[in-house]
């Protein structure tokens, strides 16, 4: 009996969920996350009490640590597409689920469905914190500007984790795709700064929950942010996709 493409992708996806949920690291990285991300919106509201804050402000201290616990999302989406390489599970999977592609799409989607609630519960606790110790000391802030700016940066975190899958995917090993991945966030980024152009993944993603300073030459709109990081995501995915189907395993 044939079965549908729907149900047959149905069943990849619920595969692919039950190896993220069950893989032990995935769990400690998004705990792990929240909790640094706790610590450093601290550190950051602390430092931003001596001024007063405004919506912007409050929101953006609030924000302000992803671009350190950015890094739990980074290495949870290459261990998501890099994991089953280092046991040879793989041979495993692709003898049951030959769907290359298929395969591949179900586990992305399936790592944006477990990243996106974290992402923004991330995110929120950060503002959240922020609001509830500056609240004596700040203007009071618009419901719809903290909603719109916490899905920006639940976005920007789930994009980042599907870019880092994708690569991770490419390469097909975890230390690698770390090294290079942490290498530009952490140093190439900050060190090259206004050099590198607006159009870059992270460059652009920033945009998509921060603010630009005035004057800033590769400031972009969330939306213009937004679709540059999307289209960058998709560039690596589909390459990803190419390769996985071609490639042995």
């Amino acid at each position: 009996m044939r079965v549908s493409s729907g149900r047959k992708f149905t069943k990849i996806l619920g595969a692919e969920l039950d190896k993220l949920v069950t893989l032990p690291l995935i769990g400690f990285i998004l705990i792990g996350s929240f909790l640094l991300n706790l610590v450093l919106a601290a550190a950051f509201t602390s430092a931003g009490q001596q001024d007063s804050a405004g919506t912007q402000s409050m929101l953006e201290l609030g924000l302000a640590s992803l671009r350190y616990t950015q890094a739990g999302y980074i290495i949870l989406g290459i261990l998501a597409a890099c994991s089953e390489y280092s046991g040879g599970q793989i041979r495993t999977t692709l003898t049951v689920i030959p769907w290359r592609g298929l395969q591949l799409s179900a586990k992305h989607l399936a790592l944006a469905i477990i990243t996106v609630p974290a992402a923004f519960m991330i995110a929120a606790s950060g503002v959240l914190y922020s609001l509830f110790r500056m609240s004596n000391t700040a203007a009071g802030i618009d419901i719809g500007t903290m909603i719109k700016t916490l899905a920006g940066a639940a976005g920007y975190l789930t994009l980042t984790a599907l870019l880092s899958a994708a690569i991770g995917s490419l390469l097909g090993r975890t230390t690698p795709a770390v090294v290079l991945l942490l290498g530009y966030y952490f140093v190439v980024s900050p060190l090259a700064g206004e050099l590198l152009p607006g159009y870059l993944p992270d460059t652009a993603g920033y945009s998509m929950y921060m603010h630009p300073s005035a004057g800033e030459i590769n400031a972009r709109t969330p939306i213009e942010g937004t679709g540059i990081l999307m289209l960058w995501t998709l560039l690596f995915i589909t390459a990803a996709l190419v390769l996985y189907r071609k490639r042995d395993a």
